[in-house]
C-alpha cells in the first residue's frame, strides 16, 4: 500500500507561517505544533488544524489554555489534540 503523502495537501511551510500569529502565548504552543507534529497528524487532523487556524486568536488562545471549549466538533477534537502534546512537551522543563 503506498504512504498517504497528505503533507502535499497542505504546504507545511504555509502551515507553519499561518501558526505564528504574533501573540507570543499562542506562537509558543502552535509553532512547535505545526513543527513537529502537523506532517505525522492523519489527513483529517491536518484538515482541522486548517481549520482551526482559520479562527480568532482569542478563541485560540481561550481554547488552548481551557478558558472556553469550541463549539465545533473538529475544532474541539484538535484543540484536545495541540493541548496533549503542548502539555507533554512543558512537562520535561521541570
Amino acid at each position: 500500500m503506498p504512504a498517504k503523502h497528505s503533507a502535499l495537501k497542505h504546504n507545511i511551510q504555509r502551515i507553519r507561517w499561518h501558526s505564528r500569529r504574533g501573540m507570543l502565548e499562542l506562537d509558543l504552543i502552535l509553532v512547535p505544533f505545526a513543527e513537529q507534529h502537523f506532517e505525522s497528524l492523519d489527513e483529517m487532523d491536518q484538515d482541522r488544524y486548517v481549520k482551526l487556524l482559520a479562527s480568532e486568536d482569542q478563541d485560540l488562545l481561550a481554547w488552548l489554555l481551557e478558558h472556553s471549549e469550541p463549539a465545533d466538533p473538529d475544532i474541539r477534537i484538535i484543540v484536545q489534540q495541540i493541548r496533549m502534546r503542548h502539555g507533554s512537551a512543558t512537562t520535561h522543563h521541570h
